[in-house]
């Protein structure tokens, strides 16, 4: 279904609700640059720090895509597990993984009532940003101490430039691009009135004193489109 969540004036915060959930998909590819190539990436070189057995998390998995994904592009035998607290989502998730025979647990809950343990890779696409700063750094410390040795944490956020002139300038060209998409200046206006204090962004320093403060030994930027990026942690 086409994204028509915001040509209406908005009457609440943000939520992943049922209306959210059933144009969810639509919603990635107009709304968040390369977000499939973001996508891409992650399961490339998450594939190359797995092996048969390996347990996969997927935090804020939304409809299930990466881990379907994933699972298409490896020969591998994993368990894949994707959690979310919106029970539409997860509908949708379960509906998806099952047409295209992937096995994926699905768990609704909160991310921070889920055990972690075992973990060899977890994937976050656009999801801490929707958590408090101190719970994020929290939530961030349960990751590293979850994963087993050598395993990875790929986490894609929206950025905030230091400089204030440049995050102007980035904030105009995401504006673009969702013009581009189809959105009216109304659609976009509102979305943005609705995110207001949900979606909190870091910069690209904080995001990376974030993890290395948890304990990995290392944090990459793998993906940069103005203030959309992509990044890998290694424990």
């Amino acid at each position: 279904m086409i994204d028509k969540v915001f040509n209406k004036t908005i009457s609440k915060q943000f939520e992943f609700d049922e209306e959210v959930a059933s144009v969810f998909d639509d919603m990635l590819d107009r709304s968040v640059p390369f977000y499939k190539e973001m996508q891409r990436l992650s399961i490339i070189f998450a594939n190359n720090f797995l092996q048969n057995g390996s347990k996969v998390y997927d935090l804020g998995c939304s409809t299930g895509t990466t881990l379907i994904e994933l699972s298409k592009n490896c020969n591998k035998d994993l368990k894949l597990i994707g959690i979310d607290n919106s029970k539409a989502m997860l509908q949708r998730a379960s509906k998806k993984a099952k047409a295209f025979g992937v096995d994926i647990n699905f768990v609704c809950n909160d991310i921070f009532d889920v055990d972690l343990k075992g973990a060899n890779a977890v994937f976050s696409n656009y999801t801490l940003q929707f958590i408090r700063p101190l719970q994020r750094e929290k939530l961030v410390k349960k990751i590293y101490d979850s994963l087993e040795d050598g395993g990875v944490f790929i986490f894609s956020e929206k950025l905030v430039s230091q400089n204030s002139t440049l995050n102007k300038q980035f904030i105009d060209e995401y504006y673009n691009f969702k013009k581009n998409q189809g959105y009216s200046e109304f659609e976009i206006s509102q979305k943005r009135e609705a995110l207001e204090n949900v979606l909190i962004p870091y910069t690209e320093d904080e995001n990376k004193k974030m993890i290395k403060d948890a304990g990995f030994t290392h944090c990459e930027m793998v993906f940069k489109w103005v203030n959309f990026a992509t990044f890998i942690a290694i424990k």
